[in-house]
């Protein structure tokens, strides 16, 4: 109950930001038809389909859950900063509470965004199948990702480094590492290769697969994520307990 009447005052302050809800919820629509653009003016006789929206919507779902990373981050920031957690420090909860209230708002999200990004490609022509909602399910995992590294850079950081890093530094990196502006068969070498080490990429094919019908490929992907996301979370809660125990 208390997890949920502290995710409950995240959400409230999730939304309150007229900005949250744009990099969130419709950013990605942006992304999408500017990608539809670059597509159709595209000659179809070059046999050219890098911008299709069967190879960019998984992508552009993907990259959406980046932004989630600077909201985790800066909400804990500035309830750092503030006295607001320094009180409820004094409360029977624990670490791990703290973090699920801080995850589950932007778990809805995720699939709020996950709807309306797919929704928009079915109309830009990206075929609706029994993989579409499976595709927005798999993006759950994918948003636990980046909300554990926004909660471990939150936990350490004020909230204008947080804004930083987990503003424009990870977004580019994400965007540029999981091949979301380019495809990583293009570039090769030493590239790609940073790349297949980071959870990014893998994100990405993950739901590429998951809107393919290849599932057996997303496991490989996933474990990756997941691997990351576990370390994110073990670093931010062995910190707020830290601090909980200064306090």
């Amino acid at each position: 109950m208390k997890i949920l009447l502290f995710a409950k005052r995240n959400t409230k302050e999730i939304l309150r930001d007229p900005i949250n809800l744009f990099f969130g919820l419709c950013f990605p629509i942006v992304l999408l038809l500017l990608f539809s653009v670059i597509h159709s003016a595209i000659p179809a006789d070059a046999n050219n389909t890098m911008f299709s929206i069967e190879k960019t919507a998984p992508g552009i779902a993907t990259f959406g859950t980046a932004f989630f990373a600077l909201f985790s981050g800066m909400l804990l920031a500035k309830d750092r900063m503030t006295s607001f957690l320094m009180r409820l420090f004094a409360s029977p909860m624990t670490a791990i509470d703290f973090l699920i209230g801080y995850t589950l708002p932007l778990l809805a999200m995720a699939v709020a965004q996950g709807f309306i990004t797919f929704l928009v490609a079915s109309l830009l022509g990206l075929p609706f199948s029994i993989n579409t909602p499976l595709a927005i399910l798999f993006l759950l995992p994918i948003a636990v990702l980046f909300v554990g590294l926004g909660l471990l850079c939150g936990s350490f950081l004020n909230d204008k480094a947080v804004g930083g890093i987990c503003g424009a530094l990870l977004t580019n990196i994400a965007g540029w590492f999981s091949g979301v502006w380019i495809p990583l068969d293009l570039i090769g070498g030493v590239f790609k290769q940073t790349a297949e080490l980071l959870p990014f990429y893998h994100s990405v094919e993950a739901a590429k697969d998951a809107i393919s019908g290849n599932f057996a490929g997303i496991i490989p992907h996933l474990v990756i994520v997941s691997g990351y996301a576990i370390v994110f979370y073990t670093l931010a809660a062995l910190a707020l307990r830290r601090k909980i125990r200064d306090e």
